[in-house]
């Protein structure tokens, strides 16, 4: 099992909108693209790229899902937090 991951995310504050992202990235929009555009968290700037980061670093939620993911893969589904809705891409 891993011990570090990598991974972006889209953060936005409604569920509906994070439905709508999922919807383009079916589409073939690309990850970054949509992480410029629509993330609220300072990381949308980069992507959405988080970096590196261990268990532990993440809350539970967001770390769970990140952690289930194959390198490559997004969430099926928006995952909740106390921030908003996520959609994470697990990078490597």
């Amino acid at each position: 099992m891993a011990s570090k991951i990598k991974a972006s995310h889209i953060l936005v504050e409604k569920q509906g909108q994070a439905l709508k992202i999922m919807e383009e990235l079916k589409g073939g929009a690309k990850f970054q693209d949509l992480a410029k555009k629509y993330s609220t968290c300072p990381s949308g700037k980069r992507g959405g790229n988080l970096g590196e980061f261990g268990r532990g670093q993440m809350v539970k939620a967001f770390e769970t899902a990140a952690f289930a993911l194959n390198p490559g893969k997004i969430t099926p589904e928006p995952v909740k937090t106390q921030f908003g809705y996520h959609i994470i891409k697990r990078t490597a």
